[in-house]
């Protein structure tokens, strides 16, 4: 006659659901997997299918209970990292993002709004433009697969048990959020180096011809450069992305580091 234990199905459980926990905050933390496109009748079974993939690869799990306090906070640290590592990938989509809002402004576009339906928010069209640019290249690099793999290495890195997560984690990935103004003002730095020479040419000739109308010629020019403008940069950017993303996977990896307690590279 089989027999099964408490401990057997204590065992069962932990090899799956803190896994999954962790795989879980991933997806519903990467803009990607995220997306609304993907309904949560997909992301759920792609979550359970992961988990049964990566369980057998994972070392023994510590022998607590699932309903216990140990249990409960190894859950929560799973949820949590996986968290992490979802935002920290968001924070690259995000750079992107800001990178083409800035251009729109400096364009006067900032009242061209389109409704994005990942965010369910309105969003300038330039901002929007970059967005899409930036899912496509992450598309075509296999990004949505690098960071899966990032995410199977994260159980090397920073292994189930029941102790607290490093802050210096936390404290890396909130540094990470400078990241989005100061790249997104680099990459958008043509746009406002052409428009800016264009406000000085401008106001140049205002002085020259006092009875020029500034808002009759101004506005149609400073758009028409910097669409000009945006439209040469445009071949430019996948690279400056790639870049991104490969600094991403380092990031991550050494997140995870702090995370487990390891000192901080120098």
């Amino acid at each position: 006659m089989l027999t099964i234990t408490q401990a057997q199905i204590d065992l069962w459980l932990a090899l799956l659901w803190w896994p999954f926990l962790r795989v879980l905050g991933f997806m519903l933390a990467d803009p990607f997997y995220s997306s609304r496109s993907i309904s949560m009748q997909v992301r759920v079974p792609l979550c359970l299918l992961l988990t049964v993939l990566i369980s057998p690869l994972l070392p023994a799990p510590p022998a607590f209970a699932v309903v216990s306090p140990q249990g409960v906070l190894i859950a929560v640290n799973q949820l949590v990292i996986g968290l992490a590592i979802g935002f920290a990938v968001r924070l690259v989509f995000t750079t992107v993002e800001m990178a083409g809002n800035i251009a729109g402004l400096q364009m006067g576009m900032g009242f061209a709004m389109f409704y994005d339906p990942q965010t369910s928010a309105n969003t300038p069209v330039v901002g929007q433009l970059f967005s899409l640019l930036n899912i496509l290249v992450f598309l075509a690099l296999g990004g949505h697969l690098v960071m899966l793999k990032v995410l199977v290495e994260s159980f090397g890195q920073v292994p189930i048990v029941a102790d607290p997560l490093g802050a210096a984690g936390f404290r890396l990935l909130a540094e990470q959020g400078g990241m989005i103004f100061r790249m997104g003002v680099l990459l958008a730095l043509p746009v406002i180096g052409s428009l800016l020479i264009t406000n000085l040419a401008i106001g140049v000739m205002t002085r020259a011809a006092p009875q020029l109308n500034v808002f009759a010629v101004g506005f149609p020019l400073m758009l028409a450069i910097g669409v000009a403008t945006v439209s040469i940069m445009l071949p430019f950017l996948p690279p400056h992305i790639e870049s991104l993303i490969a600094g991403l996977v380092e990031r991550v990896a050494q997140m995870a580091g702090l995370f487990a307690g390891q000192p901080a590279a120098r």
